[in-house]
């Protein structure tokens, strides 16, 4: 990597079912042997950091996360939070702010390195950006996080968010890029919300217009949506190139609800940065998945790929299902009994779900 501010990690920010307490705490010794800087508590499943940001911090949450926080300061990992007031930005008033400093003084006693104040999948509002950059600069003077960072409503050029969320500023990005302190990250998940590729040329032209390096947000290889979670999406990183590391502050991975599986991606990522041009998707999925499973068992993911990342939960017959959960469930192991629950219909998140969360 080019880069020496350049940072790779993971933000658990998807849809569905959350990562379970233990695998949180196991990932950060995964993150740590594999050189991944930093990990973010997001799940949108967690109301308490969205949708009921303004109601007491229940203790359990709080203990739960103070047990996290110490595994990953053990590991040497930075831990961050995801945290979405939602919709502040329509009336950021007294009562607003006397919420918003009860959560960050949460954050503050828990000790967290990092805060990510997200703004994705919020109506729009007149004056957004410059609203939301006070915000910003206003959570700055408040909070004892090393970094902060933020995510604007319109983190994408993907013209779904002006569908869902109403037409964007013509000016939006600039606006921002012009009011927020530049010591303060912004999110960007490329020209789509679920980015295929990134290019030099893409990301230059949105870096000149926020006058900073972005956080990229890469949404894979998350699957949380009703139609992406009928697929496991772990084969490798592709279409990202090393040069990325010298035109971005971090790159953040949003995994999968899978947490084992999603680490044969993230290794792939990890690899291509590092061996540049020579990268070879295929010879390193096989490395990837070999680190967590035998041989055997790796070379039979990687010959059903297409069926986990193309053909899909859907478009598997009965038939199929049945003869794939009974070849993983010989494995008895818990790659294994995440394919297999993928395979039960276990993971599937609705439309009602996506919406609410």
């Amino acid at each position: 990597m080019n880069s020496k501010s350049f940072e790779l990690g993971v933000i658990e920010g998807f849809y569905g079912a959350p990562w379970s307490w233990d695998i949180r705490k196991e990932y950060a010794e995964f993150l740590k042997r594999v050189g991944y800087s930093f990990y973010y508590y997001a799940p949108k499943s967690d109301p308490f950091f969205r949708r009921k940001w303004r109601e007491a911090f229940p203790q359990e949450l709080y203990e739960q996360l103070a047990i996290l926080i110490d595994a990953y300061h053990a590991a040497g990992v930075e831990f961050g939070v995801g945290f979405s007031p939602y919709e502040i930005y329509l009336a950021f008033d007294d009562d607003a702010k006397k919420h918003l400093q009860a959560r960050i003084e949460v954050f503050n006693r828990l000790g967290v390195d990092r805060l990510a104040i997200l703004f994705d999948d919020m109506k729009c509002a007149p004056g957004l950006a410059r609203t939301q950059a006070g915000i910003l600069h206003w959570v700055r003077d408040r909070s004892h996080a090393k970094q902060l960072i933020m995510c604007p409503t319109y983190y994408s050029l993907d013209p779904i968010l002006d569908k869902i969320f109403g037409e964007r500023p013509a000016d939006y990005l600039e606006v921002l890029g012009s009011e927020l302190d530049t010591s303060i990250g912004v999110i960007w998940t490329g020209e789509e919300v679920c980015s295929k590729q990134y290019t030099e040329k893409h990301l230059s032209e949105i870096n000149e217009k926020l006058h900073r390096k972005v956080w990229l947000w890469d949404n894979y290889p998350v699957n949380d949506g009703p139609k992406m979670c009928k697929f496991l999406h772990v084969d490798s990183f592709r279409n990202r190139p090393a040069i990325l590391s010298d035109l971005l502050q971090a790159h953040a991975v949003n995994p999968m609800n899978q947490a084992l599986l999603s680490q044969i991606p993230m290794l792939t990522l990890k690899e291509s940065y590092r061996d540049r041009s020579a990268y070879n998707p295929e010879t390193a999925f096989l490395r990837a998945a070999t680190t967590l499973v035998n041989p055997k068992f790796a070379a039979e993911i990687q010959k059903d790929l297409h069926l986990f990342t193309q053909k899909g939960f859907e478009q598997l017959s009965e038939t199929e299902k049945q003869n794939l959960i009974l070849s993983y469930s010989r494995y008895k192991h818990p790659v294994a009994d995440e394919i297999v629950s993928w395979l039960e219909g276990k993971t599937i998140v609705t439309r009602e779900v996506f919406l609410t969360q």
